[in-house]
């Protein structure tokens, strides 16, 4: 027997939990360089488009699916196929991805955290030396570090959904929400940070090509947290008196703004304390831009404020991403968890430590592999070039199986469940949703062109990641 199934307190609990799971690193860093690079305002209005128009269904059907069957992937799929077994894999990839995507994003956060300790040491100089980031991440002391960012995991999870997920949503999101504001607002105060602004929201037409907006909708998709089976599990934790349109709405709009307001901030800051800054330098990598490139920004500003002032505000924003990326964790690791308390019977107790020794060792495996470990750091080879644990990691789970995940959902929702079976969960705490132009958008949007595209983006990012060839040139 297993326990009964907890529920979010409140709909603000669900959306700041959910809202939680899609904010994150990616949001914070890598949006802002990634529109910067590719056309600035005009790639912000191609990504809103995205969100709107082919996310946002996804998102709904995923929430639906999860509180109907009030189970995670494996328990959904199979529940409203019958028992039979035809969608099996669909329900084991939707588990699958996110204990995998653990993995590597437990290694980012582990980062960062180590980073906020050496800048509060007085290690911001050293961290904005060319030799910093590659001694840190082979160095024992992460080690340490993935003990207590585990720590904080487990303590988060452990205590449930009510009393854990939920209470740190409603903590760690609204401070996040401030500290983001407190870090534009004295960003944009900056000498030269109009010339960053103007970088990131002035459009460029001229940029958008096939293969810009093919990156526009994966951003859009993954920075929702599509896919990854998270929003089928938090689903499953509402009650039928919540409105699944309206909040996933408000889930859409609060990622997309703090993604915006990233945005406000990371390019004002990168032109203010570097005026020389070639936008050229700035990479498409998250990773290299918090680790490499903005220690040494942050570091620019004790000419004009301090050492100590300097330190002080890198450690906000370390902090800042740190925050995002421990709720974005906990809502991944959390689609396991409900996976062996729902299928297994397992107690939630139980279930994390099984989760925190199997996906343990192989985010050991994944920290060894830049180069402090061999077998690891040369772990592979594909696209003409060595791949790490890390990168094998990333390039299947991250980047390749989420749109398939989704193409998969959209298939089953469509014409397995059925689209009136969607229609009637959807309606459910939503009164007008029935015969609105919302029902029909998202019942001929499921089933017609968003597959279509999800199996683009599915083909062309195997074709990028594994042979180097970029179908949309």
């Amino acid at each position: 027997m297993t326990a009964p199934r907890e529920h979010f307190s409140s709909r603000l609990g669900f959306i700041l939990a959910a809202a939680g799971s899609a904010v994150g690193i990616g949001n914070l860093v890598g949006f802002p360089v990634n529109a910067a690079k590719n056309g600035g305002g005009a790639f912000l209005l191609v990504y809103a488009i995205f969100v709107f128009l082919i996310c946002l269904p996804v998102m709904m059907a995923e929430m639906a699916i999860g509180r109907k069957t009030q189970k995670e992937p494996v328990g959904a799929y199979k529940a409203l196929n019958n028992g039979g077994n035809g969608w099996n894999i669909a329900g084991l990839l939707g588990v699958l991805t996110p204990f995998m995507i653990a993995v590597f994003y437990m290694v980012l956060t582990v980062w960062i955290f180590g980073y906020i300790v050496i800048t509060l040491g007085g290690g911001l100089d050293y961290l904005a030396g060319p030799v910093a980031f590659g001694e840190f991440i082979n160095s024992p002391w992460i080690f340490a570090a993935m003990i207590i960012v585990a720590a904080i995991v487990y303590f988060i999870l452990v205590a449930g959904v009510k009393e854990g997920i939920e209470k740190a949503a409603k903590t760690l999101m609204p401070t996040l929400f401030v500290m983001l504001v407190l870090m534009v607002i004295f960003v944009l105060t900056r000498e030269n940070a109009m010339a960053g602004l103007r970088f990131f929201i002035i459009p460029d037409f001229d940029k958008i090509t096939p293969s810009v907006i093919n990156g526009a909708l994966s951003q859009a998709f993954f920075s929702l947290s599509l896919g990854m089976g998270i929003l089928i599990t938090y689903g499953s934790y509402i009650s039928n008196k919540t409105d699944i349109v309206g909040s996933a709405k408000l889930v859409a709009i609060t990622d997309t703004a703090v993604a915006f307001t990233a945005g406000l901030m990371i390019l004002p800051a990168v032109f203010s304390f570097n005026p020389d800054v070639n936008p050229q330098e700035l990479s498409d990598s998250s990773v290299s831009l918090i680790f490499t490139f903005l220690p040494k920004i942050f570091l620019a500003l004790q000419t004009s404020l301090g050492y100590v002032a300097a330190s002080g505000i890198a450690a906000f924003f370390f902090i800042l991403v740190f925050f995002a990326a421990i709720t974005s964790l906990v809502s991944i690791i959390e689609v396991p968890v409900s996976y062996l308390v729902t299928e297994k019977c397992h107690s939630r107790k139980k279930a994390l430590r099984i989760l925190m020794m199997t996906a343990g060792v192989l985010t050991l495996f994944a920290s060894v592999s830049f180069g402090m470990v061999s077998f690891f750091t040369e772990f592979t080879s594909y696209a003409g070039g060595t791949r790490s644990f890390f990168d094998v990691v990333y390039d299947v789970f991250y980047d390749t199986i989420l749109p398939l995940n989704g193409l998969l959902l959209c298939l089953f929702v469509s014409y397995r469940w059925k689209k009136h079976n969607l229609s009637e969960e959807l309606a459910t705490g939503n009164d007008g949703y029935k015969g609105s132009l919302s029902e029909k958008y998202i019942n001929f949007s499921l089933s017609t062109f968003i597959p279509v595209i999800l199996l683009g983006i599915f083909l062309n990012t195997v074709a990028v990641k594994f042979f180097g060839i970029n179908v949309f040139g």
